[in-house]
């Protein structure tokens, strides 16, 4: 059990609170978050990133802990740029996820209170999930967080294996808005990315808002 001041602490933590899905395409890859972050029961920040390029071809989700996530964006950014330097290549996407799966399971006693997702496209499409200790899972279509459970229903329902970006853009998009009206730590608007062979693009607001009519 807790001690009041691990609890007190756990509260004036700021926390993604979040919800967050990666989709596999024939085509590319899909991720998508919301924008609220959380300390215990008040509402911090409105507008906090989720969704991180890592490389051209390479992105990142986050929930958890903001700070144990952005020191992880940083790290997998540096290890990117690095590997591409000494290679000349970028590095693979499931390359990346083994790094970050080993550097977390370096970390198991002092873990980083996080559950990530890491996806691309170089030949194919890949997204991958990953908890506080490493453990490492290929998926075709994934949601971590606290509204994982309502953007699952959706996702199950109507993401389609095997189909294009164009064709998953909107079960994404809906995934989230799903679980922004029933989790209290999910909210604001959706923040939507792909990645393809063209590389990674940001929708904007005004497109995800079209996408949800």
């Amino acid at each position: 059990m807790a001690t009041p001041e691990q609890t007190d602490a756990k509260d004036k933590t700021l926390s993604t609170g979040t919800t967050t899905v990666g989709l596999v395409c024939s085509d590319g890859i899909i991720m998508a978050s919301d924008r609220r972050a959380t300390m215990g029961y008040f509402i911090a920040n409105k507008d906090i990133q989720k969704i991180y390029q890592i490389d051209d071809h390479l992105s990142m989700t986050i929930a958890g802990g903001v700070g144990d996530a952005q020191a992880l964006i940083r790290l997998m950014k540096a290890e990117a740029s690095l590997y591409k330097f000494k290679h000349g290549k970028p590095i693979s996407v499931s390359a990346a996820a083994s790094l970050l799966s080993n550097l977390l399971h370096n970390y198991r006693f002092y873990p980083f209170y996080v559950q990530l997702l890491i996806g691309g496209y170089v030949d194919q499409g890949e997204v991958y999930s990953l908890d506080a200790i490493g453990g490492l899972t290929g998926e075709k279509y994934v949601s971590t967080g606290s509204g994982s459970p309502v953007a699952y229903g959706v996702l199950e329902e109507t993401f389609k294996e095997g189909g294009s970006v164009k064709d998953n853009i909107r079960t994404a998009a809906r995934a989230i808005a799903a679980a922004m009206k029933r989790d209290a730590a999910t909210g604001e608007h959706v923040d939507l990315i792909t990645v393809t062979k063209a590389g990674f693009k940001r929708f904007e607001r005004s497109d995800v808002e079209k996408l949800l009519q």
